[in-house]
Formats: C-alpha cells, structure tokens, sequence
C-alpha cells in the first residue's frame, strides 16, 4: 500500500492505541504533529521537555497504557534525559521518538545535533535507528511491542528527512507476548519452602501492580499463609492498605511495623521486585532485613534476581502468575505452623506503630545537633512536617491518585498514605528525580479525568516544574491539585548539613520573598496559602472539590517550620577530616582575555 512515511508512523500509533503525546512542538517531527488532531492523537505541549516526560510516566502508571515522548532534534531530545531514566527505573513502557538531524548533515556539527543513540544507551530497554523510509512502520512496531515487553521506555531515532517520502509499505500488525509463569522446578521450590514457614512474610514490589491480577493474587497467597505483607520503597499501593495483613513500606521513613515484622521472617517471597537498595536500608535504628530467613524472589527480569540479595530460590516471571502457581502447590498444613500466634502477632504490631505514628508531630535530632530544636523554637506556631501529613491525610480522599516528590518533606510522608487498589501512589522512583511531582499527577489526570488527583512537592523541588504552571491553565488542559510544601529550603540536603558539615550551609536556602501561590495566580490558576493544620485539611477539601466539580487548578502553599526528618545516605555519607586545609590566601586570580 503507498502511503507517506508520517501516514504510516501515525497509523502504527493507531494500531497500538498511543493516544497522548508529550513534549514540545518542533520542526523536525511537524509532518507527524500536523496530522495527530485527524489520527484522534493528542498532544500535550508541555512548558519542558523534562516535564513532559514525567507526564508521559505519571499517564501510562497511572492507566497502564503507553503514552509517547517528543520534541525537536538537539537541545529538545536532551531535555528528555532525566525523565526517560526515571521511567526506565519506574518500569513504565514508554514510545520515545527522537526526531535527527537529516541524514546528509550528520556528523558536520550542523544546526541542533547531537548523538542522540549514545545519549539514551543505558536509559532505555531497546533502541534503533529508521535506516530506510520503507522501514519506518517496522521499526516503530518493534520499538513499541520491546517497550510493552520489558516494560520500559523504548527509543525510535529518525533522521528528520525521512519523512514525506511516499512508500510502498505493508503495516504490522502488534504482536502480544504471553507473559510467563515461571519455571515448574523453581515454583515447586518455593511452595515447598513457604509450605514449611513459621514466620513466612510477602514483600510485594512494582511487579505486582504492574502484574495483571497481581495483588489480587498476592492477597490470596498472604491470605492462605496468614502471612504479612510489606511492600517496598515508595510502592505503598502494592497491597490494600485496609487489609489487616498490609504491614507497610520498608525503607526510609516507612513502616515500623513492616520492618519488626520481616525481621523475624524465616522465608521471604519477593514478589515482583527487584529487591533495590533502598528499599532494605536501615530504618529507625532497625538492621530489619532478616539475614537467615530464605529468599524467594521473583522479576520478570532474570538480570536483577540475586543482584542485591542472596536467594535461595529465584523465579522469572509475571507476578501474578506465579503467586497464583505457588498458591495451587502449597501443603494442605501451609500456614498452619504458628498461624494464630502470627495473627496476633502482625495486629499488635501495627496497632503499636499506628499509635506511635500517630503521635509523632516532631524530628528527632541526631546526638551532638540541635538544628530541630532550634527549627522549633524559631516557628513555635508553624506547622511541622508530620502535623501536615496529618492534616492532608485528614482531607485526601481514599480513591485519589497521589505523586511525591524527592524532598525530606516528602519522604517523611512515606508512611502516611495507602491505597484500596494499585496504580495510585505516582513517587520519582530509584532515579529520585526533584520535579516529578507535578507533571506526574498532570499526566495521570489526562489519563483519569474522572479521579481526584492530588501532587506533593517540597519547594526546591517545585522551583524546578514550576514552569508548567504556565502551560496547564489553558482550556484543554484537566485540573489538578498541588501542595507544596513551603520551608524555603533544600532540606535533605541541609539535613546532611548539620550531620556532617557543622552546620555549613552551602546552596540550602531559598529565597523568601517567592511566593508559589502567587506565582499560581498569576498564571491564572488558584493559589492558597495555609499556615495552620486546620487552613491546610480545609484548603486540600476546597481544592479537590474545585478540581472535580468546577473544573479549577489550585495550588497550595503549606507553610512549615525547618525540621529535618532523617538523612536518606547515612549508608553514604561520613563526616570529613580535614588534612592539607583549605585557605582563601590560596586563590589565584584569573586575567581575563
């Protein structure tokens, strides 16, 4: 069949359903743009590149659809940069196209070029290049069909003077993939092992909400177990958070009683979850991550399994899928070995930690510091961190989908929220991108239209999205709902500070006089301050309630004091000695041209 080279990228886009584009318009890609309003396409130009990607991530996580990435060759395609590896460290499947410079100008320097292939290498699950008009329709199935696959972000590069060539081309039809159920020898091993448990303990990742049925599948295994079930490092929609067996997030700032709780596990099943870091460091002064229990992981990725952990039994493939393989193998007595004793157990525990979470309104200062203290005396009226997630969990309603930012105000929250069903909690992943906040829950709106959204962000992460305030007030673009926590500082990074730097605060303050809510109003959207617990749970009801029924974007300032919650790299970071000495008498100056 003839057809143009744009006629045939966007019909594969139809075949694949990428209804909702993201990026900035540019010359390079505009004989695909010109035709999206006919293909029923949607494009969201975003006011950054950056942005725009983290809204692709925040749609496609939040609806399970892909959604596709682009922008003009150059300076547009490295702006994508950050946003591409958090997906890929997300596992979102996403199409990412790289218009290039036309093929007869490569490698002169030419105008906006740049080796965008080697850029993306390390950042995506499957790259290629368009070498031949002919072959745009292959190539570009391919590319989606690796993205969907390995559930990541997937790059098609096109020399720009591909397109409005006219083509003899047949279009592919997708070719879908029967995810696996894992290997029977693996599977029967790790029913044997749960079946003989005493303290078996579920720790549900990504996997399981990415997994079709996967925490439906979950909650029968923990169910017939009457075992726990922790969910990993900014993963808290990985399980019901009303089900007496969800014992919370590991990691920093989590769950108390998620960490006490697989301290004492004998076997562990790691279910769809590559078992990252930060999820098992230390929290709280708890070493929780059990050294002798066995461990039964499983990844759809056989790369990851056993990179971080040594396991006992290691099982690739779809999370779902194999809980429900384990579940049918296991003993008639599994679970019985201490069940009622468990019970009791897993309810004392997290009635204990809900009550002590309950209770915390302030930070703790490390021996030998005293910046909290001093936060407190300086702001005796403000609110602190925790007295704000209270009051915002006071307002936020149960089916809202929610995004984080990276920030200590942020991560103090990491135990507040839970969620009745999956793809609800939108956090920056392992990358710990600052600006993902906003863009995310913009991009899960467009997806949801019919959910509450609600973004979090501390300030310094917000001054760099604050951009797209000045792109989402126009008609087409749904309402949303921000907080920005407002402490006019860098605070993870001023926490390192006082802990290993006496104090010395390089680059941590922000600048006072800003005012996001008035930033907010000026780009035509509501902007609210909130100083008090009670202005902050009314102003979080107002706002959601605009957003859903009068179709209005707010973003809320919530003033806090300058306490600092707990370093995230005390596994990283020790104080420095001084040997050689620095002094100011050793700077030679420059003499200018």
């Amino acid at each position: 069949m003839k057809m143009t080279t744009e006629e045939a990228f966007v019909k594969v886009l139809q075949k694949h359903g990428i209804e909702h584009v993201f990026g900035i318009i540019g010359s390079a890609f505009m004989p695909i743009s010109d035709i999206f309003p006919q293909a029923g396409i949607s494009f969201w130009d975003c006011a950054h590149e950056g942005s725009g990607g983290m809204m692709a991530d925040g749609y496609t996580r939040a609806t399970g659809k892909m959604s596709m990435m682009i922008a003009q060759n150059g300076p547009g395609i490295t702006n994508f940069v950050t946003a591409v590896k958090t997906a890929y460290w997300n596992h979102t499947p996403l199409l990412l196209v790289t218009p290039q410079a036309a093929n007869k100008t490569v490698g002169q320097g030419g105008f906006q070029e740049v080796e965008q292939m080697a850029l993306f290498k390390d950042m995506v699950a499957y790259q290629e290049e368009v070498r031949d008009p002919s072959r745009i329709a292959e190539v570009l199935a391919r590319v989606i069909a690796q993205a969907k696959r390995h559930s990541a972000p997937a790059q098609i590069n096109i020399p720009r003077d591909m397109w409005t060539q006219v083509v003899d081309i047949t279009l592919p039809e997708p070719v879908e993939f029967e995810s696996s159920p894992g290997g029977s020898s693996s599977v029967a091993q790790a029913a044997a092992l749960l079946s003989e448990a005493k303290n078996p303990v579920l720790l549900n990742g990504a996997g399981v909400v990415l997994s079709k049925g996967g925490i439906a599948a979950s909650m029968a295994l923990a169910e017939r177990l009457d075992a726990p079930v922790c969910v990993g490092y900014q993963h808290n929609d990985a399980f019901p958070g009303s089900h007496p067996l969800f014992a919370g997030p590991l990691g920093y700032n989590g769950s108390k009683a998620a960490m006490e709780l697989i301290k004492d596990a004998d076997v562990v099943l790691a279910l769809g979850t590559r078992l990252n870091p930060f999820s098992t460091l230390p929290g709280y002064g708890i070493e929780y991550w059990p050294a002798n229990a066995k461990i039964i992981q499983v990844d759809i990725n056989p790369n990851r399994i056993g990179l971080t952990k040594t396991v006992d039994v290691g099982i690739v493939g779809d999370a779902a899928k194999v809980a429900a393989g384990i579940l049918e193998q296991l003993a008639d007595t599994a679970g019985d070995m201490g069940r009622d004793a468990r019970r009791s157990h897993i309810a004392k525990t997290k009635s204990a930690w809900a009550q002590q979470l309950s209770s915390m309104d302030h930070e703790d200062d490390d021996p030998g510091t005293t910046w909290n203290q001093r936060a407190r005396d300086d702001k005796p009226d403000w609110m602190s961190p925790r007295m704000a997630w209270r009051a915002i969990q006071s307002a936020l309603p149960r089916e809202a989908i929610i995004s984080s930012d990276i920030g200590n105000n942020c991560a103090i929250g990491n135990a507040y929220p839970d969620f009745d069903s999956g793809r609800k909690y939108l956090a920056p992943g392992l990358f710990g991108p600052c600006g993902y906040g906003l863009p995310s829950v913009i991009g899960a709106k467009i997806g949801c239209p019919d959910v509450p959204v609600v973004g979090f962000s501390g300030d310094g992460a917000f001054g760099i999205a604050v951009t797209e305030l000045t792109a989402i007030g126009r008609k087409e673009w749904p309402a949303v709902t921000q907080v920005v926590f407002r402490n006019y500082q860098w605070g993870a990074e001023k926490r390192n500070s006082t802990l290993w730097y006496d104090d010395n605060f390089v680059g941590t303050e922000l600048d006072t006089q800003v005012s996001y809510a008035g930033i907010a109003q000026a780009c035509g959207l509501q902007g609210v301050v909130a100083r008090t617990m009670d202005e902050l749970t009314a102003a979080l009801n107002k706002a959601v309630d605009d957003q859903m029924n009068h179709g209005k974007t707010t973003l809320i300032e919530a003033l806090i004091n300058q306490e600092l919650g707990e370093p995230f790299r005390r596994d990283a970071m020790k104080k420095p000695v001084a040997v050689a000495g620095i002094d100011p008498a050793d700077m030679v100056p420059q003499t200018g041209s």
